[in-house]
C-alpha cells in the first residue's frame, strides 16, 4: 500500500483508523497545527507515524488502535476476491475505496462470476471464527441453470457427489423452479456448486449468494454495500452453524454418487 513503509503510515491515515476523524477532516486539523508526535507540532501532510510514536490532538493522546468495521457488499459478478491482482482484474474491494477509511479485508471468498453477499471487517477475531470449518456456519445460494436440474442433482448433492476423487456435499437444496434452486453449504469448497453443476451436464447463468448464517442479503443493489447494524454484528457473534438451513427438499435417501467432471 502507498501509505505504508517500513511499518510507519501517514499521519492523516493513522488518525482515521484510529476513529479520530475521516481522513480528509485529519488532513485539516494537521495543517490548522493541532495535531503533535513527541510533543512537536506537525502541519507537514506528509509526516509518517509508526507504533511508537506519541500522537496528540489538541494536547489529548490518541489511541493506536483501528475502529471495528463491518461491512456487506452485493459484489456484482467479474470482480475477484483479493487484495490485488497481476492480471488487472477488476477487485471487490476496490468498489469500497474512498468511502471506507480502515483497513478491511474480505471474509471468505465468492468466484469472480459469483454475485452476491461479501462481508469485508477488519475484526479479525471475527473473521476467523466465520472461515474456519470449525464454525459450521452455513451459507446460501441461489442459482439458475442453463437447464432444468434433473432430481439426481436435488437427491445427491445433500448425501455427496464425488468429482475426480473429491466428495462435494450440500447441506440442503431446494427447489425454486424447473432450472433453479437455493443450495446452502457449510465447508463450501472452491467452485463447488459449479462443479456439481457440470457433472450433472449442466452449467450456471448466475449463482448468487443471499444469505451468511443469520446475515441476509435482502434488497441492497448489486454494486453497493453497507455498514453492518450492531445487533447484526452480534448475531453473527453469537450464531451456531445450521440454525438458519432450509430444508433440504431431497429424496429418500441414497449412497453417494460418483460422477465424471465434464
Amino acid at each position: 500500500m502507498p501509505d505504508e513503509t517500513d511499518g510507519k503510515i501517514r499521519l492523516q491515515v493513522y488518525l482515521a483508523r484510529a476513529g479520530v476523524a475521516s481522513r480528509r477532516a485529519a488532513e485539516r486539523m494537521i495543517t490548522e497545527g493541532r495535531v503533535s508526535i513527541d510533543g512537536l507540532r506537525v502541519v507537514e501532510l506528509g509526516t509518517k507515524v509508526g507504533p511508537a510514536d506519541h500522537v496528540e490532538i489538541d494536547g489529548r493522546p490518541v489511541a493506536a488502535r483501528e475502529r471495528l468495521r463491518y461491512l456487506v457488499l452485493n459484489k456484482p459478478p467479474g470482480y475477484i476476491c483479493a487484495m490485488s491482482d497481476p492480471d488487472g482484474r477488476p477487485l471487490a474491494i476496490d468498489i469500497l475505496k474512498g468511502s471506507v477509511a480502515e483497513r478491511v479485508y474480505n471474509v471468505g471468498r465468492l468466484d469472480q462470476w459469483s454475485s452476491g453477499l461479501l462481508l469485508f471487517t477488519n475484526d479479525g477475531e471475527l473473521a476467523s471464527r466465520l472461515v474456519h470449518p470449525s464454525g459450521g456456519i452455513d451459507k446460501e445460494y441461489e442459482l439458475q441453470a442453463d437447464a432444468p436440474l434433473p432430481d439426481e442433482f436435488f437427491a445427491d448433492f445433500p448425501h455427496g457427489v464425488e468429482i475426480e476423487g473429491i466428495v462435494y456435499k450440500a447441506a440442503s437444496v431446494r427447489k425454486i423452479g424447473p432450472s433453479s434452486a437455493r443450495v446452502v453449504l457449510i465447508e463450501g469448497r472452491n467452485r463447488e456448486i459449479r462443479r456439481v453443476l457440470e457433472s450433472f451436464g449442466r452449467r450456471a447463468l448466475s449463482l448468487r449468494r443471499v444469505r451468511i448464517g443469520p446475515l441476509q442479503l435482502g434488497d441492497i443493489a448489486e454494486g453497493s454495500f453497507r455498514d453492518l447494524m450492531p445487533e447484526e454484528v452480534r448475531s453473527l457473534s453469537q450464531y451456531r452453524g445450521g440454525e438458519g438451513s432450509l430444508p433440504a427438499g431431497r429424496s429418500s435417501p441414497t449412497s453417494l454418487r460418483s460422477h465424471p467432471h465434464h
